[in-house]
């Protein structure tokens, strides 16, 4: 047995301890450690309640109403369509959670945190389809034991285990799901990284192109491509067009699993899209941007990242399990998909840095 094993053995038993737990709780200099604790363990245990106080209030559309001005609880119950003592319950509970703030007995108006949720784009698309990911969760050791997918969220995004297939009804859900959470990233790579340097770009698994066109604005002289299957290749076409960057942007249709990427860019971007991908078809990726790019070429990366500092459970715990469901791929560190990078044949690769790592992270490779 190790040092570092006959610690964590001995701390455990301590932590483990009633008596200890009971003189921890009264010891001036130790309560509030045991406060931040005991906090934390209770938000452990509850917190699927909170994400569910969450989902109603966007449900019915609570946080929207009140981003409009303060309302009494009748009000709101009339326009959620629930009895007063529903809406008054799930008022209250949001009020614990700061997505709404109470300002008087009956009296309701948006909170800090509502007011912040509202501000980034795409997170309530996010939750609100997470009813799905809860169905695969309502029993996580039969999904352990599968291996993931067989479920809900399987079934919603169904390309990740039957990639390249689809039409146009069956990619929309998903490829509107991607387009409306791109906003809560594209500025972040946008602030990281100079796209101006660059005369030509591509972005593989760009979805509807909501990420090109944010590029768009900030590389006014690159030419823009975008590779996806054929049917969200439509779908991108009349974003760009809506955008007035039809004539800038050329869209490839096919698999990046199974179908050589197009030549000639000197930049290619893939934007959460490596983590949705089991390591080999990853790797399969990785080596199709590697034979497409010229040399001296670049690949940047983008996504959440596991092992994040200060945001490690949004890696494992969140995604980590989220994939499983998904049936495909897994939450990487930087140090993986380095590792990754140079297997395909890259040069060199260096992270840069992001101004909210939780949400994304960016490895910038070159050829």
């Amino acid at each position: 047995m190790t040092l570092r094993e006959k610690w964590i053995g001995w701390r455990n038993g301590i932590l483990g301890d009633p008596g200890f737990q009971r003189f921890a709780a009264r010891f001036p200099l130790m309560r509030p450690v045991a406060r931040r604790r005991a906090r934390g363990l209770f938000d452990l245990v509850a917190g699927f309640t909170y994400s569910q106080t969450l989902a109603a209030c966007i449900q019915t559309g609570v946080l929207e109403l009140l981003a409009s001005g303060p309302c009494a609880t009748r009000d709101v119950a009339a326009k959620a369509d629930l009895p007063v003592e529903g809406a008054d319950r799930l008022l209250c509970a949001a009020t614990a959670l700061r997505l709404v703030e109470r300002l008087g007995p009956d009296r309701w108006a948006l909170g800090a945190d509502g007011a912040a949720l509202r501000g980034n784009g795409g997170i309530a698309e996010m939750v609100a389809h997470h009813h799905l990911l809860y169905a695969d969760l309502a029993d996580p050791v039969a999904l352990l034991r599968r291996g993931g997918g067989g479920g809900a969220l399987a079934r919603y995004w169904h390309y990740a285990e039957d990639s390249g297939q689809g039409d146009g009804a069956q990619v929309a859900p998903y490829s509107a799901l991607m387009a409306a959470s791109q906003p809560l990233i594209a500025q972040q790579v946008i602030d990281a990284y100079p796209f101006h340097k660059h005369q030509k770009i591509l972005d593989v698994g760009g979805g509807e192109g909501a990420f090109l066109c944010a590029v768009a604005g900030s590389a006014l002289r690159a030419e823009l491509s975008l590779f996806d299957l054929a049917a969200v290749g439509e779908r991108a076409r009349a974003r760009f067009d809506s955008a007035g960057y039809g004539n800038r942007t050329t869209i490839f249709g096919g698999s990046f699993l199974a179908d050589a990427l197009p030549q000639g860019h000197d930049l290619i971007t893939l934007i959460r899209v490596l983590h949705d991908h089991d390591d080999a078809p990853a790797m399969t990726i990785l080596r199709a941007i590697y034979a497409a790019l010229p040399p001296g070429g670049k690949l940047l990366i983008s996504e959440p990242m596991a092992e994040t500092p200060g945001a490690e459970p949004a890696g494992d715990a969140y995604f980590g399990l989220y994939l499983l469901a998904m049936g495909s791929g897994r939450p990487r560190s930087p140090t993986e998909i380095r590792h990754m990078l140079k297997a395909a044949g890259f040069s060199r690769s260096r992270l840069i840095k992001t101004a909210m790592p939780l949400t994304t992270r960016i490895i910038l490779a070159t050829r």
